[in-house]
């Protein structure tokens, strides 16, 4: 059985520095690599963070039916294509989806047995100096796009409630192991086997803990940081 994980997270959350540890650390496990028609950043290579392609390509792709979700992200068309689907489950692998709200609307309509998982910085001053740390990184500090960005995060963690589970990804090696316990215990729950050894039991607990309706009751200071702008 194929199992599919959908990661969802305000750019400069830390999700993908999350989703570049994980995958080497749990085995048969699949990464799908977005399509986009935004230019590279940086060190970006195509096919390592992103296929990059044109407008007009994509819409063909659109047309087709090629994508499993597909959303239009600060005038930039992103895409999930279903041939990683179709291949992970060829392999008998699990799928980890790293895709926005928008797309994870779509899917978990079209794939309402897929796993979703929301990731959410600590405060919202914290969210503002990972980008600006980014954005310089990547020699782009244009002030309005940082602005934007905090905007979009403040409009999309209102969603958290729509999602299965919730990381909130203050220290990055709890995180992994949240993470980490969240695809082992879906696997396991899938075999209608219950936890026998202690670290299976160590591992279901550490899951359940970061189900919505068990983290939900500590997230009233995060929400509200963003709220207060």
């Amino acid at each position: 059985m194929t199992h599919v994980f959908i990661i969802s997270a305000p750019s400069g959350s830390g999700k993908s520095t999350l989703v570049k540890e994980i995958k080497q650390l749990v085995d048969r496990l699949e990464f799908s690599v977005s399509y986009t028609t935004r230019d590279p950043r940086g060190s970006e290579e195509n096919g390592r963070e992103y296929y990059y392609t044109s407008r007009e390509v994509f819409e063909r792709m659109i047309k087709r039916g090629e994508f499993l979700e597909h959303a239009d992200v600060f005038g930039n068309y992103y895409g999930t294509a279903k041939k990683f689907l179709d291949d992970a489950i060829t392999r008998s692998h699990d799928l980890l989806l790293d895709i926005d709200v928008q797309g994870a609307s779509q899917l978990q309509i079209s794939l309402p047995e897929a796993i979703s998982i929301f990731i959410l910085p600590p405060t919202r001053q914290e969210l503002e100096n990972r980008l600006r740390r980014r954005s310089s990184a990547e020699r782009m500090t244009d002030e309005a796009i940082i602005q934007r960005r905090l905007e979009t995060a403040t409009r999309e963690i209102e969603k958290y409630e729509e999602y299965d589970y919730i990381l909130v990804n203050d220290r990055l090696d709890d995180s992994i192991d949240a993470l980490k316990a969240i695809i082992l215990a879906e696997r396991l729950r899938a075999t209608g086997r219950e936890p026998s050894r202690a670290d299976e039991h160590e591992m279901a607990r550490l899951a359940e803990s970061r189900r919505l309706e068990n983290v939900r009751p500590s997230l009233g200071p995060i929400l509200e940081s963003f709220r207060k702008r």
